[in-house]
Parts: structure tokens; sequence; C-alpha cells
């Protein structure tokens, strides 16, 4: 059974940095069967897509909000797939979530993945 366990996150000022953990169980991201995407939602706005890492070659795909501040790396030997996130805005602020699915290529559509984890919030003060 595939399962994913975020952690992480916490209470940041603008321009602070954090790095959210993505633990995967249920599969080996040595393997390369599926694709991770990280997700955030802020309260009254819909799930959007953040970074993910595609498999089958390992393409990285990033909103362009988060372009230049956000970056998506994985420890196999942890089985774990990181969020380091710098410069952070107010903006980012929202619950975040890790998911996993077998899709290939452009990857930052939540409605294509089936495997989610609880999220972990991230709240960014000014």
């Amino acid at each position: 059974e595939v399962q994913l366990v975020e952690s992480g996150g916490g209470l940041v000022q603008a321009g602070g940095s954090l790095r959210l953990s993505c633990a995967a169980s249920g599969f080996s991201l040595e393997d390369d069967r599926y694709t991770i995407g990280w997700f955030r939602q802020a309260p009254g706005r819909k799930r959007e897509g953040v970074l993910c890492i595609s498999r089958g070659g390992g393409a990285t795909f990033d909103a362009d909000s988060v372009k230049g501040r956000f970056t998506i790396s994985s420890d196999n030997a942890k089985n774990t797939v990181y969020l380091q996130m710098d410069n952070l805005k107010s903006e980012d602020t929202g619950t975040y979530y890790c998911a996993a699915d077998g899709l290939v290529g452009s990857c930052l559509w939540p409605e294509l993945y089936d495997y989610w984890g609880q999220g972990t919030q991230v709240t960014v003060s000014s």
C-alpha cells in the first residue's frame, strides 16, 4: 500500500526558509515507478501544483510562482522527497501535500494523482 507522510511545516518569517519532507512507503523511489508532486492549498482556494518530479527520467516542473525559490530533491536511501523553500512570501502560506502517481510528463495537475499524504501546514508571516 502506497503511503506518504509529510513533515517539516511550521511558522516562518517572510524571507526565511523551510524544508518539507515526504516519506514514502509501499514503493521504492529507486524503482522510478512513481511521479512525485508537491501541492499546496490556501484557505478558500483550489489546490495547486508547486513542483513535481516525473518518473522515467526525472524531469521537474515548477509553478511560475515558485521559480527560483523552491527546489525538489530526493534521497533514495531514505525513500524521501524534499521540497526546499527559500525566500518565502506570505502568499506561500497554506497546507502542503505530497502526492504520487504513475503518470509521466507534465505533473502539476492535482487531479491526476491517486495517492496523497495528510499535509503539513506552512505559515509565512510578513
